[in-house]
């Protein structure tokens, strides 16, 4: 007899689901996790009173109601809705694109002239069909505010040319033609008070968990522990870059405590220039309204420079790099993935996928009620 029903590779929102899920329905889990804290990318430590998001910034959305009503269980959500600021060699620019930044730009006033410009724009670089992202945003909002607000910040966050990349990542960022800041076209939209962190330790509550385990080092005795495993690490890893390693995108910050009340007056800025090192600024406190736990104001703030780079083999992976020629090879590990026995593959780099949180937990639960059922 084995010990655990399920083995848990990867204490992230994904696995944190599946163990929650699995427990539930009174099976017994080990959860391990190679680092030497739960929640994955979305982990949060406090810092002068502030939760300070370690791997970049998260905010919860979604329209599925029942993955809302699902990870409410464990945390409450503040309000938090996101409106980003684009830096572009000082001027400031209102995110996502919307009258706001048609305003900015070309001084139009009503939705039928932003409209127009952007017809003028895309017509005369004659797009019909877009290939690339280039293409797809030029198709969307003119050759302006692509060269000022895109460009430079794709090909940092990406470390390749915009004409090199898939259309559909532009496709994520939203266009109005109204006058609203809301980042997120989304029904439901929050961040846990608190932090990730405390809700993942609800979701975790009960089950067993290892820190600071290396589940590929140590994968055939760990193995024999538990009858399913659950691998939320990259896929390739897994089959020890049979067919070569997938390419992702590294992230790395620099977190600093800084002896005042702001920085820059917003949760997010982005730097659009190319010139400009980093993508950008987070400041921390924003995320929760810039108060303690008692409501008191925050005399101090946290900010992360956030740089983007090229992953090679050892590095930390975080954002798949989803082109064809990535696609083509991961979909050989696909298929190896599909035959591993007593293996369950999930999350964004089990998958190999650029999924945002809600998808996440979406996926976990459609797993869980199949498996466990």
């Amino acid at each position: 007899m084995k010990s655990y029903d399920y083995l848990i590779v990867g204490a992230g929102l994904f696995g944190a689901v599946f163990a929650e899920r699995a427990k539930s329905a009174g099976k017994k889990c080990l959860v391990i996790d190679r680092r030497d804290h739960i929640a994955g990318n979305v982990y949060t430590c406090e810092r002068e009173g502030i939760n300070v998001h370690m791997y970049g910034p998260h905010i919860f959305h979604t329209n599925d109601t029942e993955v809302w009503e699902y990870v409410n269980r464990f945390a409450e959500f503040n309000n938090f809705k996101l409106g980003t600021i684009a830096n572009y060699k000082g001027e400031i620019f209102s995110l996502p694109f919307n009258m706001y930044t048609f305003n900015k730009m070309w001084g139009v006033t009503t939705p039928e002239q932003a409209q127009e410009k952007i017809a003028e724009q895309r017509g005369a670089v004659g797009i019909t069909e877009p290939h690339n992202l280039e293409e797809q945003a030029v198709s969307l909002v003119g050759t302006d505010i692509y060269e000022k607000l895109i460009k430079g910040y794709t090909e940092k966050q990406w470390g390749r040319e915009c004409r090199e990349l898939p259309s559909f990542i532009i496709k994520r960022l939203p266009v109005r033609f109204t006058y609203d800041n809301n980042y997120f076209n989304a029904l439901y939209q929050g961040i846990p008070k608190g932090g990730y962190t405390k809700m993942v330790e609800q979701m975790l509550k009960g089950v067993e968990i290892r820190l600071g385990v290396n589940y590929l080092e140590h994968k055939a005795e760990l193995d024999a522990l538990a009858e399913t495993v659950v691998y939320t690490g990259p896929v390739d890893a897994y089959f020890d870059y049979r067919f070569g390693p997938l390419e992702y995108r590294l992230v790395r910050f620099e977190t600093e405590v800084l002896d005042s009340p702001s920085f820059q007056g917003n949760a997010i800025v982005n730097y659009t220039d190319r010139e400009t090192p980093w993508t950008r600024i987070i400041e921390h406190k924003w995320f929760e309204g810039g108060k303690d736990k008692d409501g008191n104001d925050l005399q101090k703030t946290v900010i992360s420079r956030e740089y983007s780079a090229e992953w090679k083999v050892g590095d930390e992976p975080y954002y798949p790099v989803n082109d064809e020629k990535n696609q083509k090879l991961y979909s050989q590990y696909k298929a190896l993935a599909e035959k591993e026995p007593n293996v369950i593959f999930g999350g964004r780099l089990g998958e190999y996928r650029y999924y945002d949180m809600d998808q996440v937990v979406k996926a976990a639960l459609c797993v869980g009620t199949g498996e466990l059922s």
